[in-house]
This record gives structure tokens, C-alpha cells and sequence, in this order.
């Protein structure tokens, strides 16, 4: 499609159709400084799209390394994982940083989610505890299959702690 031959109508009926196409569509409108013709509704759903996306992505990454950080302290004796947590902590620490460094804005933003990533830790922590080769350890910790009630309803972690805390150090050094 040539960009002079669509219509605004045309175009902003693209983005459903072929994303592809509508992406470069407004690519070349905004090269071409042709700034009225512009799909301006879409385009700034979706730079707001592509903010959230690595926001969400920082909130994910905290609450795999909550999830795992509460495990390696409260149930390792009983688990062969610990290991594994150590792994996907560092791993999602290396995310996090990584996506900070890309966007140093989101630094100061994510100690607001610290919050949003528990509640998404809470609710990995009951699944887990479902899985039916941990149903014993759920008897053992918590006498019954455990739910969101069972765990801390405010995050035992700092922002600070999220970031850098090395529980499984501690009888190392």
C-alpha cells in the first residue's frame, strides 16, 4: 500500500487488519513528516502499550524472585530446588537490571509494584502448594492445601532487598 493512496479511514482500519503493514504505514506518515495523517489514536495506545510492557515485565521479574526468595527461606530443607531458586533469582535480577539500564525511569518507578509483585507471588506460592507432589509439604508447613490468607499479606521484602538480598550467603561467609 502506498502511503498517499490511504485514506485516514483506511489506515486506522489497517490496524486491526494488518498490524504489520500499519506499523509501517505510520513509520513512513512520520518520516515523511506528514504529521495529520498519522494514525495518532493507535499509535499512542500503543507507545502507552510499550511502557506498560516493561513495567510488567520489572513487576514479573520481582515476583519470580519474591516467589523464590520466600521459598528458599521457608521450605529449602524439604525441597531439591534451592538451587533452581538461586538460578531464577539471579536471572530475573539480571532482567530487571538489564531493563533499567535500557530505561533508568522505571528505577524510581518499580518500588511502587513491589505490591502488585507479592500479590502475584501469593498467588504462585498457593499454586504451588497445589501441585500434587507438594501436597505433602503443605501439610507439613500449613496442616492444609494453603491460600492467599496463609502468607504475609504485606510483602516481607524490601524494593532494596528484591534487588540484592542473598539469603543462601548467609552461612557462606
Amino acid at each position: 500500500m502506498d502511503i498517499q493512496t490511504l485514506t485516514k479511514e483506511e489506515l486506522k482500519s489497517l490496524y486491526d487488519k494488518d498490524f504489520y503493514q500499519w506499523i509501517l504505514e505510520n513509520l513512513g506518515l512520520l518520516k515523511a513528516k506528514e504529521y495529520t495523517f498519522v494514525d495518532w489514536e493507535h499509535l499512542l495506545e500503543e507507545i502507552e502499550d510499550m511502557a506498560n510492557r516493561y513495567l510488567d515485565a520489572v513487576t514479573s521479574h520481582m515476583g519470580i524472585i519474591l516467589e523464590h526468595l520466600y521459598k528458599w527461606e521457608y521450605f529449602k530443607e524439604d525441597e531439591t530446588m534451592d538451587n533452581g531458586w538461586v538460578k531464577s533469582i539471579l536471572n530475573s535480577r539480571d532482567s530487571i537490571f538489564d531493563i533499567f539500564e535500557k530505561s533508568q525511569s522505571l528505577k524510581h518507578k518499580a518500588p511502587n509494584y513491589v505490591k502488585t509483585a507479592w500479590e502475584y507471588t501469593t498467588r504462585r506460592l498457593v499454586s504451588f502448594f497445589e501441585y500434587p507432589e507438594n501436597i505433602r509439604l503443605a501439610k507439613k508447613y500449613f496442616g492444609k492445601i494453603p491460600t492467599k490468607d496463609d502468607f504475609p499479606q504485606i510483602c516481607p521484602y524490601a524494593f532494596e532487598q528484591i534487588l540484592a538480598y542473598k539469603p543462601w550467603l548467609n552461612n557462606e561467609v
